[in-house]
């Protein structure tokens, strides 16, 4: 007899490392519930629940939501799919946070993709954006027709300061610092898989062998009297 496994799981990576490419797939092939931190925050706030009142003070003063905060969110959330599978993104951020997420819920993979931060500078940086309509090109992968130019308006195309070189080796940086602690906490107990390599295609076969792993049934044989 099999028994169905849900899937417990927590996905970390730089900015620029293909996440929102790699966890739309996971969605989509495993039929997990996506909770994006980023994502229930600004739903909490839109809806004005006590705790997204709470949040958006400590947002509008430009400081970090405390850790009992965001906890009693996500696990508000995670309470309400105690019979699905999910995927946690951008969450936990700190050790405590990840000290109480596995006290309550049994996590069975962190999945952590490494891309070479030179890898993620040179995507980034290669980025011009329309300002008025948003449309985004870049210099490799999607040029505009005429360098420097819109397709559309002819109107000069320019650089983000988002994806300026420097504002984003400041942003892997932090994300260096901020992630560590709370990797090595989560490798101390065995459950981080680490997937190397430079592109989405590239990582994504490495990803749904290893969830497919994870979530093969396990069998139990009954004996009969």
């Amino acid at each position: 007899m099999a028994t169905k496994k849900l899937l417990r799981a927590i996905i970390m990576g730089a900015p620029g490392s293909g996440k929102g490419t790699i966890s739309a797939r996971i969605v989509q092939d495993f039929g997990v519930k996506h909770l994006s931190s980023g994502d229930l925050l600004r739903k909490q706030i839109h809806d004005k629940t006590a705790n997204g009142m709470t949040a958006k003070r400590f947002i509008d003063a430009g400081e970090l939501v405390p850790d009992n905060v965001m906890l009693r969110m996500v696990m508000y959330e995670l309470n309400n799919l105690q019979h699905h599978s999910w995927l946690l993104d951008g969450f936990p951020r700190t050790v405590e946070q990840s000290k109480a997420l596995i006290r309550d819920q049994p996590i069975d993979i962190v999945i952590n993709l490494r891309v070479p931060f030179e890898v993620i500078i040179d995507r980034i940086k290669g980025r011009w954006t329309h300002l008025p309509s948003g449309r985004i090109y870049h210099i490799e992968f999607n040029p505009p027709k005429v360098p420097g130019i819109d397709d559309v308006t002819g109107e000069p195309l320019l650089q983000r300061d988002d994806d300026k070189e420097e504002t984003v080796k400041a942003r892997l940086e932090h994300y260096r610092r901020l992630t560590h602690p709370v990797l090595q906490f989560f490798r101390n107990k065995g459950i981080v898989e680490e997937f190397t390599g430079k592109y989405s295609n590239e990582l994504w076969p490495q990803v749904h062998d290893a969830l497919a792993q994870v979530l093969k049934p396990k069998t139990y044989q009954v004996h009969s009297l």
